[in-house]
């Protein structure tokens, strides 16, 4: 690509199945389609906020992994990068809805292509054009050789001087506690931007305290950090400034899977635009927010405008 990337991310993606009535999924026979990935929800979302993303991942050959790339490339994010493995499938998942609560989620993931990941698959060329790599903890949590791949893209990130951010993403099905810990305060290490939640955070730490929990993360190295308190908001911190930002008001949730995501990329977005670190944990409140507004993983991601809007920042014009 002739134009430099302002945020590249790579790890799995997989085709999301989710019911189209509530239930458990024995009695449920019609779902839609959709895709679902962490790294290619942060994609997704920062291209709608108007910004150059490339995401890559490894997919099968098969009519699955055709479909993450369509998908992902449509929303204009850059897939040049991805591999087509002809061994190994597509990852899948299941949800399974429930009135009120979050929902039951079932991997279809093992021995799929994304968990065949290897160094060598790496463009380090690439990764290096990128003003900020984004990573999540779930790419070491699939495989051994995936964990080696993105610790590898990190390192050769952080020589060319690209800033590293990174999101715990506990997903303890994919891993034992102990195993995530280890792992996943080593990846914190390396990161400049960070994304914790705070219930993860006392996994990961023994903490519950913001206050000492941003203290503990800034230790291991961390620049700046957002640290995410669900419906409460989010506490934010660059060593210096330490503000708790609250959150938006959502008077029903319809989905809040990939909240997370939408949260990391308004920050990133908003510090890729030179807002300040307070204003970054509001606008990364208000994508959060708006992403649990819709059912699906990144189907309610805003476009800027749409983002200024719900935050009271411009005018609607309805009709």
């Amino acid at each position: 690509m002739s134009t430099p990337l302002d945020v590249i991310t790579f790890g799995e993606s997989m085709v999301l199945f989710s019911p189209d009535s509530k239930g458990p999924l024995r009695h449920i026979h019609t779902f839609t389609k959709a895709i679902a990935g962490a790294e290619s929800n942060v994609a997704i979302a920062l291209s709608r906020l108007g910004h150059q993303v490339g995401w890559f991942s490894k997919v099968g050959d098969d009519e699955f992994g055709r479909y993450l790339e369509f998908i992902v490339r449509g929303e204009g994010v850059d897939v040049s990068r991805l591999i087509t493995d002809p061994n190994h499938s597509t990852g899948l998942l299941f949800k399974e809805l429930f009135a009120h609560v979050n929902p039951n989620v079932y991997y279809y993931r093992k021995n799929s292509a994304a968990s065949f990941f290897k160094p060598e698959d790496l463009d380090l060329d690439y990764i290096k054009t990128a003003k900020i790599l984004h990573v999540t903890g779930i790419t070491p949590a699939i495989s051994q050789s995936a964990k080696e791949t993105a610790l590898t893209a990190i390192k050769a990130a952080k020589e060319a001087g690209v800033k590293i951010s990174f999101d715990p993403n506990i997903r303890l099905k994919l891993w034992s506690l102990e195993e995530a810990k280890e792992t996943l305060l080593e990846f914190c290490s390396l990161a400049d931007i960070l994304f914790p939640g705070i219930d993860e955070s006392e996994l990961l730490l023994g903490l519950n305290k913001p206050e000492e929990i941003i203290t503990a993360f800034h230790e291991l190295g961390a620049q700046e950090i957002a640290l995410k308190m669900g419906k409460e908001g989010c506490m934010v911190s660059d060593g210096t400034t330490n503000e708790f930002i609250p959150g938006y008001v959502v008077d029903r949730t319809e989905d809040t899977v990939g909240a997370g995501d939408g949260f990391a990329a308004g920050f990133l977005s908003s510090r890729l635009k030179g807002y300040s670190i307070q204003e970054a944990g509001d606008f990364a409140n208000g994508v959060g927010a708006m992403a649990t507004l819709v059912k699906g993983d990144s189907e309610g991601y805003p476009t800027f405008k749409q983002l200024q809007v719900f935050m009271g920042k411009e005018k609607s014009i309805d009709r």
